[in-house]
């Protein structure tokens, strides 16, 4: 629908998405409309306003992306840098944390998603088989252009455009349901996050035959344990050799490398969430079962890009 004035879209935002104050920045002609569908926790907007424009939002409560079909926007939230969305590079928020889009380019169409907080974190327990600790955060960024991000976009685009069919299958009180689910566990899947290792591991470990399954379990109840191929060939019930064939074909690499790799998972996980006045890599390490502290260095920056300290003080 076509917005008339700067209030009625306030108040049309304000009605599907959140409070809001929003200034007009650029002279041109004043041609807003939405398009706005609100299905269950999963809100899909598919925006324009035609004149540039400032929105401040304050924090939000809930999961948001917003994905320029066309121009470009600026934002930023919390203390975060100033950032660009672009036709190639979604923009991503979380529920904390002020959030601003300093300008919408009067020439920007765009896709915005919003997704209720506690159903995205229970579809990551659902994932995972496990519940959820910390919060989730998702990168602020998500790749539209090519890959999952892109596919991810496709969907978003499909279900917007089935939520304005009056018999569209959206509308189906089973089949609808699971749209949005694949919606929410499409965006876990192409958005980098914190539970992202864990989430990949776990997907991989459900695909491999019950012996291979059984260790993966073993590893990931206990990473920190002094495991070697004999034990967890024993906990699974085969031959070491069965057990390495079984991790090679179905995760691609060997037990012990698999080990290596949980742990690093859970290391770089607590090493985020803790402070340098909380704890130490030291600890985190050997918590971690992690016996070589230079090794143990040397595979995290490998791994991420940063040394453990970094991650510490971060």
């Amino acid at each position: 629908m076509t917005t008339s004035d700067v209030d009625e879209a306030r108040t049309m935002l304000g009605k599907h998405f959140y409070s809001n104050s929003l200034e007009v920045l650029s002279p041109n002609s004043w041609t807003a409309a939405f398009d706005i569908t609100s299905a269950g926790v999963i809100t899909l907007g598919d925006l324009r306003f035609g004149a540039d424009v400032r929105i401040k939002f304050g924090e939000l409560g809930a999961y948001h992306v917003d994905a320029p079909l066309a121009g470009e926007l600026a934002w930023r939230q919390g203390q975060g840098d100033a950032m660009v969305a672009t036709p190639g590079s979604a923009a991503v928020f979380q529920p904390a944390g002020d959030t601003t889009l300093e300008r919408w380019q009067g020439d920007c169409r765009l896709l915005a998603v919003k997704i209720d907080r506690g159903a995205l974190e229970s579809e990551l327990a659902r994932m995972l088989d496990e519940p959820v600790g910390p919060p989730v955060r998702l990168a602020p960024e998500l790749d539209i252009s090519r890959g999952p991000g892109a596919t991810w976009l496709r969907l978003a685009r499909l279900l917007a455009a089935d939520a304005a069919e009056e018999q569209g299958l959206l509308r189906h009180p089973v089949l609808g349901r699971q749209l949005m689910e694949s919606l929410v566990s499409g965006l876990l899947l192409a958005a980098p996050h914190n539970y992202r290792d864990a989430l990949d591991n776990h997907r991989s470990g459900l695909a491999a035959p019950r012996a291979v399954r059984r260790a993966v379990e073993a590893v990931r109840a206990d990473a920190a344990q002094s495991f070697t191929v004999a034990d967890l060939a024993q906990i699974a019930g085969v031959s070491s050799r069965s057990l390495q064939d079984g991790f090679q074909r179905y995760l691609g690499t060997s037990p012990m490398a698999y080990l290596r790799e949980v742990r690093l998972s859970l290391a770089h996980q607590q090493l985020g969430e803790a402070g340098p006045e909380q704890t130490t890599v030291t600890e985190i390490a050997y918590r971690c079962g992690f016996v070589h502290l230079g090794r143990f260095a040397a595979v995290y920056r490998r791994r991420y890009g940063v040394s453990p300290s970094q991650t510490l003080r971060s």
